[in-house]
């Protein structure tokens, strides 16, 4: 069972809560009621939860200097965003983009959830979650999606005074199952988990069945509608998801889903081919859903279907300025805005982290020298920076157009 470590003082005042140390102090001994710590050594320095760090951070944005956000943005009335890591090369690092991309939302004081989309469930591994069959995964609210659509379809069915088609036990045990059902809470306070496991491989094999008996099913709409319809996208601030290495149904759910997709690689040829391929198979598969979707639409003369993103970019990991600055120039010519300016560095650091099958962020800084960990931390730190500066650009778009939309 895995444990979060503790934040000392230093770290909070530098990564956490932007206040000066002596401040931080000053602010603690005026208000004895909220979180002190504890010292491991007599005069030592303070260490704390994860918890008593957010219940600081509520102080301070309550109490503090209205010229600093210690509260990170969210606009009102505005779901939850989801992110999709996504690409089909393997050993690209998605896993370990999408855990510290969740880890850092996380000490930044959102409320995030994880679901892994993978079999192999590296993700769930990180954050310690379990699953003991496929009913533990995000498969039985895929089920219950197609189980609904049957709901509907039988119902029309009748109304034309044909036969229903039958609803079998596997479809009639995911529609009594939701969301909460199977979202797990991890070390982390504010990050929760719908895990993975070896038997959610069966939905790339069953969701095609389901597709061919029900042909009007958009089972590509089954993971946004069932969370949005469990209250999943208003319970949290933002969902990562960790997709397989494939761009199979599982994948293909993800990205539609998705509100912001980043695909990671590595700055070798092997992996820039092999991405341009993932991006070709992507606007292709979802070309022809449009395509098959909008003849019916333009027959019925309804509205017709088409698929965006509020942001697609590619993010350069496992960097060696050494040997692959030239690589990565390259990259950053053919790909221009689409790829992130920030570049994930590896360091021993995140060598370790990896071996211990833990983030960065849970790495306590003193089993390295401080400048090690410093600068093992900042290719995270400077990752999620990018991604933060998309994330509010896109959601206070969302506001200004809901504003205006207004009476």
């Amino acid at each position: 069972e895995k444990k979060l470590r503790l934040f000392s003082t230093w770290e909070i005042t530098k990564y956490l809560i932007p206040v000066a140390p002596q401040y931080f102090r000053r602010v603690l001994r005026a208000n004895p009621d909220l979180p002190q710590g504890r010292a491991e050594t007599e005069g030592g320095a303070k260490w704390f939860t994860l918890e008593q760090v957010l219940e600081l951070r509520a102080h301070f944005s309550a109490e503090g200097s209205k010229a600093k956000e210690y509260a990170p943005y969210r606009p009102k009335g505005q779901p939850a965003k989801i992110t999709a890591v996504a690409n089909f090369k393997g050993g690209v690092g998605k896993t370990s983009t999408c855990a510290h991309l969740a880890m850092s939302a996380a000490l930044d004081g959102y409320k995030v959830l994880v679901i892994d989309l993978d079999s192999q469930g590296s993700m769930t591994s990180v954050f310690n979650g379990k699953a003991e069959d496929e009913w533990q995964t995000i498969f039985p609210l895929l089920a219950r999606h197609y189980g609904s659509y049957l709901r509907q379809d039988n119902q029309r069915r009748m109304d034309r005074g044909d036969p229903p088609n039958a609803i079998d036990e596997m479809l009639t045990t995911a529609l009594d199952i939701t969301a909460q059902d199977i979202i797990q809470s991890t070390h982390w306070p504010n990050i929760d988990l719908i895990p993975a496991q070896l038997n959610l491989y069966w939905s790339e094999f069953q969701i095609p069945v389901w597709r061919m008996a029900g042909r009007g099913w958009k089972m590509w709409d089954a993971l946004h509608d069932s969370l949005q319809a469990d209250g999943v996208l208003d319970a949290y601030d933002l969902v990562f998801l960790d997709t397989p290495p494939a761009l199979g149904y599982l994948t293909i759910n993800g990205l539609a889903a998705a509100d912001i997709v980043l695909v990671p690689l590595g700055a070798s040829f092997l992996e820039f081919d092999s991405t341009g391929r993932f991006f070709d198979m992507v606007h292709a598969t979802f070309a022809s859903i449009e395509e098959a979707e909008n003849m019916a639409a333009r027959a019925l003369g309804r509205a017709e279907l088409k698929f965006r993103w509020d942001a697609v970019r590619g993010v350069i990991t496992r960097y060696d300025g050494s040997q692959q600055a030239e690589m990565a120039g390259v990259m950053h010519a053919y790909l221009g805005p689409m790829l992130s300016p920030n570049r994930q560095g590896f360091t021993a650091l995140i060598g370790q982290a990896g071996e211990q099958v833990a983030g960065i962020y849970e790495a306590d800084y003193r089993d390295f020298n401080r400048e090690t960990y410093v600068r093992g931390r900042a290719t995270f730190d400077e990752t999620y920076a990018d991604f933060k500066r998309l994330l509010l650009g896109v959601w206070r778009r969302d506001e200004i157009r809901a504003e205006e939309a207004a009476p």
